[in-house]
């Protein structure tokens, strides 16, 4: 069960998007330390870009490599691992899923973080086994994809009918030609492509179930609605019922 409490240090409104992601991810860093008896592990971010999770991972004192194919990216992450005082933890390297392999090392990490990556690729599956082939045999994956529901009932309560439709029966979860994302995921698939990688399922939980769809005037303005929308966002990921229209999906797997 998701702890309530303790959620990213980024700040309040910030936790409101990262909170469940970086509670399943805390915990899974603290159980593979306690494993393999060691303090400091090895952490790969595949599309990490300025270091949303990477700069509070080295916080908690693990060594954390990231590839991105963005340059810009790569240095706001060295301004922010300075400005936090992790630059010795922090490596960022150039480059993507496809040919990741050849940046950084195989079989070298402990954890791999591969967050809003899949949704963008060419070919997700072959990815994904690219992300899994830099794991450690005990190593586990921490994957964040966009959910295909979400998309659907964001664009419905939106008076947007025709895209929402359009989203429901489009393969690739996509609401139109004006949609950003080139694809989306149900559970399923993402389930279908951790297997594909030869990694095992361990949890599935809903991301901002409720946050993006709540009117920011009411969580600025109501006295407490903040930290209770938090402590519901933390409560609803974990049920399955949820699952189907979250806006984003997360998965934890492991190897074996």
């Amino acid at each position: 069960m998701l702890r309530q409490g303790g959620v990213d240090p980024m700040g309040p409104r910030a936790s409101l998007r990262t909170a469940v992601v970086w509670e399943v991810l805390r915990d899974a860093l603290e159980r593979r330390s306690k494993a393999a008896d060691q303090d400091v592990l090895d952490v790969l971010d595949t599309g990490g870009g300025t270091g949303n999770f990477a700069v509070p991972v080295a916080r908690l004192g693990h060594r954390v490599t990231v590839v991105d194919p963005s340059p810009d990216a790569l240095f706001a992450l060295e301004r922010r691992a300075a400005e936090a005082g992790v630059t010795d933890r922090v490596r960022g390297v150039q480059g993507d899923t496809h040919g990741l392999l050849d940046v950084v090392e195989p079989a070298g990490h402990d954890m791999v973080l591969c967050h809003g990556v899949l949704e963008y690729v060419d070919d997700p599956a072959e990815a994904l086994r690219n992300v899994a082939g830099a794991l450690r045999p005990a190593g586990a994956l921490s994957l964040l994809a966009a959910g295909r529901g979400g998309a659907v009932l964001a664009r419905a309560l939106a008076g947007h009918f025709a895209e929402a439709q359009h989203a429901l029966g489009d393969a690739g979860g996509r609401w139109g030609e004006g949609d950003p994302l080139p694809r989306r995921f149900t559970t399923e698939e993402l389930t279908r492509l951790v297997a594909g990688a030869d990694l095992r399922t361990v949890s599935v939980h809903g991301v901002r179930v409720f946050a993006d769809l709540v009117p920011g005037a009411l969580v600025d303005t109501e006295p407490g609605a903040l930290e209770a929308l938090l402590r519901l966002e933390l409560a609803a990921a974990e049920e399955p019922g949820f699952h189907s229209v979250a806006t984003q999906l997360h998965v934890l797997a492991e190897r074996g």
